[in-house]
């Protein structure tokens, strides 16, 4: 799937395209919102940055307020991803991920079918969508944490060896 050309825009305010971000890694995008159940995966989130980013490894944050559940500016969000979990990955500015207006990226990644074969709308927050260099994509469902066996097995298969 080609990904790299897509204009994305970070919480900074920065424009980019995804490539430019994804920087030929292995990238994880995941819709986040701060005031969801599922937050808590922002700790094991940064831990895959800190433990595979040096091999070639990026999570990239899209904040999305779909689910009503995401700070109402840049700012608050920037602030509570660093304050309360320590956030040193890429995010970007709060994103439609559904939807007739749903972000061009998003507009491609949910032609991704799931390891159920289910492709389609994001469900809900913290779904994640892991993408090799090559553009090839594996889909994880939001209750499916990030350090999950079938993550960690995907992304290894796509890392570089360890030295």
């Amino acid at each position: 799937m080609e990904l790299g050309s897509i204009p994305l825009t970070t919480l900074s305010g920065e424009t980019t395209t995804f490539g430019a971000l994804a920087g030929g890694k292995v990238a994880l995008v995941v819709n986040v919102a701060s005031r969801c159940g599922l937050a808590p995966q922002y700790e094991q989130l940064e831990q895959l940055q800190k433990i595979y980013g040096e091999r070639g490894f990026t999570v990239i944050g899209v904040p999305s307020n779909q689910f009503l559940q995401e700070l109402s500016s840049s700012e608050k969000i920037s602030e509570y991803c660093s304050t309360t979990w320590g956030v040193t990955f890429p995010m970007l500015e709060r994103t439609r991920v559904n939807g007739k207006r749903a972000h061009p990226l998003y507009q491609a990644l949910t032609t991704i079918p799931d390891a159920e074969g289910t492709a389609g709308r994001v469900t809900w927050n913290f779904e994640k969508f892991l993408i090799s260099p090559e553009g090839d994509v594996a889909r994880f469902r939001p209750r499916t944490v990030p350090d999950a066996p079938e993550v960690i097995e995907q992304l290894e298969s796509w890392l570089p060896a360890a030295a």
